[in-house]
């Protein structure tokens, strides 16, 4: 008590311990540590880097030709000629897996670029301009009301089929739904209140665009390019069963399973491989599109 005395009387205050800031401090886990927790998203994030390097170094790792076929030896069974046997055009079915594989990303690729490029500019647009918001969205909405397979007919009708179509309808397929998530997103984001700064400032609708919007709508985007993927991917091999896709001898996982339509009583295995790899696939890419969305979920990530 007399030494408290003592360092009032000096005029000096004991100083107060420090506060432990680590109970204060809420540590919120990265996308990354979120991902890596969720075991469904770690294989499916392994099984789309394998699928993307197979088609990237499909040359490299197919065993042969995968145009040149051998009629002395059509529809073998797995192990009896090669791991995965043969086609009905006696071709090695693990090199027509990789290029079909190769094919089928490309046309997915090619239409979700082309789809949300364009459906993103339209849901900017609309959501920063909103005297031409109601006509946008509208547009949207008819484009909505078509199936990506009627577009294909249509497309198919027009150009012939091939893959040109296929690509062409699910772009467009595509469009309504970027704009409506983008617009959605961006909507949120010029709520905000330095949004109303940057316009005082005097900034132009396109830089307040690409430095405010874009940056904020990064995840939301992401996400649905990731989901999309795979549907596209689905909805191409199911235009290319149809016969309005990639024409023969194109390798492509969806006319694949068409081709082995004819064998699945006595080869099962030509078409029963590629649907097995387009199944792979989709569910790859919907189950790490699922996973990114509750990482990037701000409410869920406490």
């Amino acid at each position: 008590m007399s030494s408290i005395m003592q360092t009032l009387a000096k005029g000096q205050a004991e100083p107060l311990p420090a506060p432990a800031t680590e109970d204060f401090i809420v540590r919120r886990p990265s996308v990354l540590r979120m991902l890596v927790s969720d075991v469904g998203a770690c294989i499916s994030l392994v099984l789309v880097v394998l699928v993307i390097a197979g088609a990237i170094f499909a040359p490299w790792l197919a065993p042969s030709d995968p145009y040149g076929g051998d009629l002395a030896n059509t529809l073998k069974a797995p192990g009896e000629m090669g791991l995965l046997g043969t086609d009905g055009q006696g071709r090695d079915m693990i090199t027509r897996l990789l290029f079909g594989l190769r094919t089928t990303l490309l046309m997915g690729f090619a239409s979700v670029v082309f789809g949300c490029a364009v459906g993103g500019l339209v849901g900017f647009v609309a959501a920063f301009y909103t005297r031409v918001s109601g006509l946008l969205m509208r547009l949207m909405d008819v484009l909505l009301s078509f199936p990506a397979i009627l577009f294909g007919l249509a497309i198919a009708a027009i150009f012939g089929p091939g893959l040109t179509a296929v690509i062409i309808a699910l772009s467009i397929a595509t469009v309504p739904l970027m704009a409506r998530v983008v617009r959605g997103s961006a909507i949120v984001v010029l709520q905000q209140d330095y949004i109303e700064s940057a316009r005082s400032l005097g900034m132009s609708d396109a830089r307040i665009i690409f430095k405010y919007l874009l940056p904020n709508c990064l995840s939301a985007i992401f996400v649905f390019v990731t989901l999309r993927f795979g549907q596209v991917i689905l909805l191409g091999a199911a235009l290319s069963f149809l016969g309005l896709g990639a024409q023969p001898p194109t390798a492509e996982l969806g006319a694949m399973a068409a081709d082995g339509r004819n064998f699945l009583f006595f080869a099962p295995h030509v078409s029963v491989l590629p649907s097995l790899v387009i199944f792979v696939v989709v569910l790859a890419f919907n189950v790490l599109g699922d996973a990114l969305r509750d990482a990037l979920d701000p409410k869920l990530r406490k």
